[in-house]
């Protein structure tokens, strides 16, 4: 697999690109106007406690509060309540209510763990984790975790041990998870990791000391260095940059935490955009689109509403060549891989329901299934997928951190505010007679004016000229019409004069 990481920076924007073989398959934007939050650590205070919910709502100095829930406490706030001697140390005692454990004013140091997203204020964790090339710091947790991606056996047990000694020996009292960029690393490179990450938490608690009003304690990286950190350990072929002063600030970040990138980072040069030379720009207009081409001929339908996003698959123009089974069964080995892929490149995450199209045979379904997981275990988010359920149906999570693409690029539709359609002309027509006759058993009016769109009035004065006049005569009133060129066609106006 060739990997390429193509970043794009203007002074407004940066837009990173992974392509494996010449294919999109990721896009990260982050715009100067709107940076995400996922990763920072803020001092908050709690606004409002939701005893109903078991969640509160947490100042973190944002225009919107923050959601906290239950699940996203420490133990060390349920230690701290078994201290003071409330809710008994007995095991089969409940776990302690939200009130119990938070009340408004408390103060309280939170990580974001998903952006703001429409309405939605951002999700916060009091766990707590700071990340550094090879290591994650856990300030709070004295555990050991090793990422899944080192298989070997003896190698995981060697950095755990290396770990171990190491924060024995400097008295450390925090628990860390082992990157996958940390196999085959050397104690020396753990050692400055850790002391790089325990000066990161010192910092962060002086910074938390000393401010009174909610506030950010730590920040992320800025997006580039921060896909790059997060992408270590995966083969690159090449990260082609376009801004020499992005270039430069690369190159200092590599050398002193990913050297074995800055053999493959070089500056591009050429006229034409970077995205455009690689098809990047045609890709993320795609990727807005609600229907997806199959190469077969079949194609998905992707819908994304704010509880989940829902994927059907259709068999479109492809035929096939022996019988129904067998178009249906290839159709859906495509939508599989296309599925994946469309999922990272809209980074969708949440609830997701694909509707393949219907197989009766057993074994199809099971290679399917199969299919898709194997397209999803290289997708960099976390990723559960169900069995086909009764209905026919695949229900599938993927987590979900940040805003999904079209979030980022698209806002909701000023003339039909985000349906995704419109009334006809002749529904607003027959809505605008109910209207009039509604007007009229009200108000004593000698005349109406009817302000409209251009299409509705044309449809008024035409098709329907002989409705009109019929209820014209029924009220007994002169109705004029005029054309209001900034309304929509679902909007209109009814003046008594």
């Amino acid at each position: 697999m060739n990997a390429e990481l193509l970043i794009n920076v203007t002074p407004q924007e940066s837009r990173v690109a992974l392509l494996n073989n010449g294919i999109l398959q990721e896009v990260h934007i982050e715009r100067a106007s709107h940076q995400g939050i996922v990763g920072n650590i803020y001092k908050g205070k709690v606004s409002r406690v939701l005893p109903g919910m078991e969640a509160a709502f947490v100042n973190i100095g944002l225009e919107k509060a923050a959601f906290l829930h239950a699940s996203d406490l420490t133990p060390k706030f349920k230690n701290v309540l078994r201290s003071n001697g409330a809710n008994g140390d007995s095991k089969d005692s409940k776990p302690p209510r939200i009130t119990e454990l938070l009340h408004e004013g408390k103060d309280i140091l939170v990580q974001v763990i998903k952006d703001p997203l429409g309405t939605k204020g951002a999700r916060l964790t009091t766990y707590l984790t700071i990340p550094s090339r090879s290591l994650v710091l856990v300030p709070e947790d004295r555990s050991l975790g090793v990422s899944s991606k080192i298989e070997d056996p003896e190698e995981r047990e060697r950095l755990k041990t290396l770990v171990e000694k190491i924060r024995d020996e400097e008295q450390g009292d925090f628990g860390f998870i082992i990157r996958t960029a940390a196999e085959g690393v050397d104690e020396e490179v753990l050692r400055a990791d850790m002391a790089f990450l325990r000066k990161q938490w010192i910092k962060i608690q002086e910074v938390s000391a000393s401010t009174r009003k909610p506030r950010a304690v730590y920040s992320d990286l800025p997006l580039v260095q921060r896909v790059l950190r997060d992408m270590v350990g995966e083969p690159m072929e090449k990260v082609r940059i376009d801004s020499r002063a992005t270039l430069s600030s690369v190159q200092q970040f590599c050398k002193l935490y990913i050297p074995e990138l800055l053999d493959v980072i070089e500056h591009y040069p050429g006229e034409r955009p970077i995205f455009d030379i690689y098809g990047v720009e045609d890709e993320i207009h795609k990727a807005l689109e609600r229907q997806v081409q199959l190469k077969s001929g079949g194609y998905l339908i992707i819908d994304q509403t704010e509880s989940m996003t829902t994927i059907d698959v259709n068999t479109g123009r492809f035929v096939g060549h022996r019988n129904l089974e067998e178009t249906i069964f290839k159709t859906n080995l495509e939508a599989a891989q296309a599925i994946a892929r469309q999922l990272r490149l809209r980074n969708l995450g949440g609830i997701i329901i694909i509707d393949f199209i219907d197989m009766v045979d057993y074994d199809h379904r099971q290679q399917v299934l199969q299919a898709l997981e194997k397209a999803l275990s290289s997708d960099y988010a976390k990723t559960y997928v169900s069995t086909v359920s009764q209905l026919g149906l695949v229900e599938m999570t993927r987590k979900r951190t940040r805003e999904s693409l079209e979030h980022v690029l698209c806002e909701p539709c000023p003339t039909c505010d985000g349906k995704g359609y419109l009334k006809t002309a002749q529904t607003v027509c027959y809505e605008i007679f109910r209207e009039i006759l509604r007007e009229v058993r009200q108000f004593d009016a000698k005349e109406l004016l009817v302000l409209a769109s251009q299409d509705v009035v044309d449809l008024l004065l035409d098709e329907e000229s002989d409705n009109l006049a019929q209820l014209q005569t029924f009220v007994d009133r002169s109705i004029r019409f005029q054309v209001e060129a900034l309304y929509t066609q679902e909007q209109y106006d009814i003046v008594l004069m």
